[in-house]
């Protein structure tokens, strides 16, 4: 992703997500998304918008909002993931995690906080709400275990049993191969 200034509307708290920056014949470009449903607009909460104003101010005459250091100019997705490799060794996760991953980690934490699946979909570009669930199957199947378990919790209440609470259990690696991020290790 090539995010602009431009790209941010402060005011409305949206993201306009339109281009990318890939590398052809060892040169960077910019290039639309790969999909037309890749080309988008995210809203996003005001911490974020925050945030995106303070690291423009760090270098208000540059267009680009995160532009490297070195250049100037768009980051290399090499460099990226040199980068991600570093603070993931530096916050003691496996470094195996890639740059990819906290997509799926951002979906898997919306859908557990209860976004509805269609608006997580539009928001990471899907093509459909369907794929989008098969993507992310084991959060549902988690979510359906976590709805068993309030419907028998209901149901020891209504009959008088209390029985121990069961342990929750981890969700298995997506058949993508995405993996989560654990948040609770990240200070």
């Amino acid at each position: 992703m090539a995010l602009l200034w431009e790209d941010l509307d402060v005011e409305n708290r949206i993201l306009s997500v339109s281009k990318q920056v890939v590398r052809v014949n060892g040169d960077l470009e910019v290039t639309e998304p790969k999909t037309q449903n890749s080309i988008r607009k995210v809203a996003l909460p005001q911490q974020t918008v925050d945030l995106l104003i303070q690291e423009h101010e760090k270098h208000p005459d540059n267009p680009l909002m995160f532009p490297s250091p070195r250049t100037g100019t768009y980051w290399s997705p090499d460099g990226v993931s040199r980068i991600n490799k570093n603070l993931l060794k530096r916050a003691d996760i496996d470094t195996s995690v890639r740059f990819h991953d906290l997509r799926h980690t951002f979906a898997t934490m919306a859908m557990q906080s209860g976004v509805d699946v269609k608006t997580l979909s539009s928001m990471l570009g899907h093509y459909s709400a369907g794929f989008t669930l098969d993507t992310y199957t084991h959060v549902t199947n988690q979510m359906q275990y976590g709805a068993a378990q309030k419907i028998g919790s209901f149901m020891n209440e209504a009959t008088g049993n209390t029985p121990e609470p069961e342990p929750p259990t981890t969700p298995p690696e997506a058949e993508n191969g995405c993996k989560v991020i654990p948040f609770e290790r990240v200070g």
